[in-house]
């Protein structure tokens, strides 16, 4: 009795030993592992080749090698414990079928993405309309991208939705159109209106000299002729054109005296039917 729980002891003994052992081996890889992949990402950080890069493909190609990396990591843990990698890799291999069955849409959003990285539409920091959505692009990920919309809402989508949709990238051209009317009425003297809103147009900061500011007649109206005034900017100084242009129709028509469109409304009120007296009803006897 005493030899079986001594052999019982001495099995307990060695299996502790040697599950012991797998595991302070398992951590000393974990931690010599992390210290190797932060020191290669710090590298890759501060290399010269990735600055030259595009912020937006180096950021991606960072993400990617991280998550080699970890993957990695983990097989090299999990073969300290004895599992071997190529069971585990063909374990890796069927999740990932079955993963990608199930979760087609984020492998759909994953190839969307490597194609958004490769054909560049946009990059960090343009402001786009993309999905229904128009924004600042703040990051493209692996599979959605990030923007924050004008009024400073963080909006995240799946990178699919954007490529199978239109894309409008409103900073790759140079400038771009301030669209903003001027109502003017009938007896207004238009092409002093014209020649007056060209002129202070011109004097806005930050917009563009070529192409000029145009101001021309865009429709009619039962008020009288509206204009078209149109000046030039880059995207990031949209809105203070936008609003500063407003001003300038605001007062530069009004420092002209032209008409102010107006509306008259004319009210009939019919004089109301004088009330008419009931009549007595005739009697007529019957024979």
């Amino acid at each position: 009795m005493d030899e079986r729980v001594q052999r019982y002891m001495d099995m307990g003994v060695a299996l502790g030993v040697s599950v012991g052992g797998k595991i302070v081996g398992a951590i000393l890889v974990w931690v010599i592992g992390r210290v190797i992949i932060r020191g290669i990402l710090s590298m890759m950080q501060r290399s010269s080749a990735l600055k030259k890069l595009d912020s937006t493909l180096a950021h991606y190609l960072e993400s990617a090698a991280s998550v080699l990396l970890n993957i990695l990591l983990v097989i090299a843990v999990l073969s300290v414990f004895g599992v071997e990698t190529t069971t585990f890799a063909s374990l890796l291999a069927a999740i990932g079928i079955a993963v990608g069955m199930a979760w087609s849409g984020l492998l759909s959003n994953l190839a969307a993405g490597i194609f958004m990285i490769l054909l560049r539409p946009f990059k960090t920091g343009d402001f786009v309309t993309v999905g229904g959505v128009t924004g600042t692009v703040h990051s493209i990920g692996l599979f959605a991208t990030t923007l924050d919309t004008p009024d400073n809402v963080r909006t995240i989508m799946g990178n699919n939705k954007i490529f199978s949709d239109t894309i409008q990238n409103f900073s790759t051209n140079p400038v771009r159109r301030v669209d903003c009317t001027a109502q003017l009425a009938h007896g207004a003297d238009h092409e002093a209106a014209i020649t007056r809103l060209k002129a202070h147009l011109a004097l806005i900061p930050n917009v563009a000299k070529t192409p000029a500011p145009t101001v021309e007649i865009l429709d009619f109206t039962l008020a009288g002729p509206v204009l078209a005034v149109r000046p030039f900017c880059h995207t990031d100084h949209y809105w203070d054109v936008y609003f500063a242009t407003t001003k300038i129709i605001r007062e530069e028509l009004g420092k002209l005296g032209l008409p102010v469109p107006s509306q008259h409304v004319h009210i009939n009120q019919l004089a109301a039917a004088p009330p008419q007296r009931a009549t007595g009803a005739e009697i007529h006897p019957t024979a």
